[in-house]
């Protein structure tokens, strides 16, 4: 690491764990491009708001402050990732925040708890990975506990790393991936902010952020290719038919 650790230090199940996945990505000689990481301040509670495109980008998010500072991220992920048998134990051991679906009273909570203490959490405002492989509409949470604990919202875009395992795809070894992550200035929100306009203001960040990071891409955007979004040119469904995909699991979880 670049720097010495600052704030909360990373438990040592939560160093195994990011060696693990780092060690993974560097077997296959990732080349892993990160800008805009000074963005992202050093000390004190902050909120990360990651894309979600794939089953690694939150990995790779939280990496740069890790790798840079030894800043371990705190992440909000599925209840169900919590009940695994392999998974389970780490997430919990390693500090991440489960979240029940229509019970996320709890993980606000102890995100914002997690704030006031100094801490980096990452949410994924999407929740989910569309299929069209290009941002959903956002969840109010990330501009909530930002504006409730007083810290910092940093947007950050990952892409690349779909193509080694998102859904539909993968895992498949993918040697010498190029993955690029950016992670841009930060909101502000104050107590007397709305977080709807908040998270407005945070999505369109994002989305230019996300169309930079794919129009520049190493490996271009292949006409046809599945993994380029439909807008593109690429070969991934559109947003209707993804939309449809994702209104049937959202049924089979009601």
């Amino acid at each position: 690491m670049a720097g010495e650790p600052t704030g909360p230090r990373a438990s040592l199940l939560y160093r195994t764990a990011a060696g693990a996945a780092l060690g993974l990505f560097a077997l296959q000689r990732w080349d892993l491009r990160t800008t805009g990481l000074d963005n992202v301040p050093r000390t004190g509670g902050v909120v990360v708001a990651a894309n979600h495109m794939s089953f690694w980008d939150f990995f790779l998010v939280g990496a740069g402050p890790y790798r840079a500072w030894g800043r371990p991220a705190r992440i909000l992920a599925k209840q169900s990732l919590f009940d695994t048998p392999v998974f389970g134990p780490i997430m919990r051991s390693a500090g991440h925040i489960p979240v029940r679906r229509g019970r996320g009273r709890a993980a606000y909570t102890d995100a914002v708890a997690a704030l006031g203490r100094g801490e980096l959490v990452m949410v994924l405002p999407e929740a989910t990975i569309s299929p069209a492989l290009d941002l959903l509409d956002f969840r109010a949470g990330a501009a909530r506990m930002a504006i409730a604990a007083g810290v910092p919202l940093v947007p950050a875009i990952s892409w690349g790393s779909h193509r080694f395992h998102t859904v539909k795809h993968g895992p498949t070894p993918r040697w010498r991936l190029p993955v690029t992550v950016d992670y841009g200035e930060p909101l502000h929100p104050g107590p007397d902010d709305d977080p709807r306009e908040v998270t407005a203001e945070l999505h369109a960040r994002m989305q230019v952020m996300f169309d930079a990071a794919v129009r520049d891409y190493p490996d271009g955007t292949p006409a046809g290719a599945w993994w380029v979004p439909a807008r593109f040119g690429g070969g991934a469904p559109t947003p209707e038919q993804a939309d449809a995909y994702l209104d049937g699991i959202r049924r089979a979880w009601r």
